[in-house]
């Protein structure tokens, strides 16, 4: 996360791994190929989009999660391939297919009205806005970490960002089978939106003076908002947030790294809104 605590201007010492390729299938949010076996797993027992093929590479050692995926499959109709180790390695788009590859539907886009409003069971949104993560990594943890931590929904931006590539769903672990997810034309829009819809928005910002711990949080509907990488939270971005806070760190590294900060800030909002 750029920025010393996590949503500022410095650089992120952790998000120097490979960059990831924009999304180029199209203006939706992908995630149509699926690899590695949690993932795989998460998508067949979510149930929540059609399954058109599962490849499974020949000779993997037992594992109860291979087992668990076969009965999956069969529960749901999938047919399931059996092919050589070079095939799945030709299909994969990741560097660790774990030896299954699963084509589906994409993943549904949902409206940003539709993420603001309370759950059947009266729960208050709890929305995660990144603007402009690039790295399919960083995209991935965050994802995962958000749906742990009890997010209600997440907000993408169409262009300028990663979307649900295979290795962000491998990343994710099974947590875009479950995280409803907007795509908007600019985050600073959307948060103008949102603020008519009654969402507070906190953006997290290495070089605010509040720290995230003090906000008055509470059960009320609440955006949290992350900024790119390299940048952090974009000018005007920022200036659309309601709150800005940083993370406090006691150390003599100058940042966090994008998912860390995410995750821990999801998980403090949550305490509250939980406790």
């Amino acid at each position: 996360m750029a920025g010393r605590t996590g949503g500022g201007r410095r650089g992120a010492g952790g998000d120097r791994d490979r960059p990831a390729k924009r999304n180029t299938e199209g203006a939706g949010l992908g995630g149509e190929q699926v690899e590695g076996r949690q993932a795989v797993r998460e998508l067949l027992s979510a149930n929540r989009r059609p399954v058109s093929s599962l490849l499974m590479a020949e000779g993997m050692d037992q594992a109860a999660i291979l087992n668990e995926i076969e009965g999956l499959a069969t529960k749901r109709r999938v047919k399931v391939s059996y092919v050589s180790r070079r095939r799945i390695d030709l299909v994969a788009r990741t560097e660790g297919a774990q030896g299954v590859v699963a084509l589906a539907r994409p993943v549904a886009e949902t409206s940003l009205d539709k993420l603001c409003e309370p759950s059947s069971g009266g729960r208050q949104p709890f929305l995660l806005v990144l603007d402009g993560i690039t790295d399919p990594h960083n995209l991935g943890a965050l994802l995962r970490s958000a749906e742990c931590a009890g997010v209600t929904g997440v907000i993408l931006p169409r262009h300028r960002s990663a979307h649900l590539s295979p290795t962000v769903a491998k990343v994710a672990a099974g947590a875009i089978e479950y995280l409803p997810m907007a795509l908007v034309a600019g985050v600073p829009t959307a948060l103008q939106r949102l603020s008519t819809m009654g969402v507070w928005s906190v953006g997290l910002d290495g070089e605010a003076p509040s720290s995230l711990y003090e906000l008055p949080l509470g059960k009320e509907p609440v955006a949290l908002v992350l900024g790119s990488e390299g940048t952090g939270l974009a000018a005007l971005t920022r200036k659309r947030c309601d709150a800005l806070a940083s993370i406090p760190q006691h150390g003599r590294l100058s940042s966090l790294n994008v998912a860390t900060a995410g995750a821990i800030a999801c998980f403090d909002i949550a305490r509250r809104r939980n406790g």
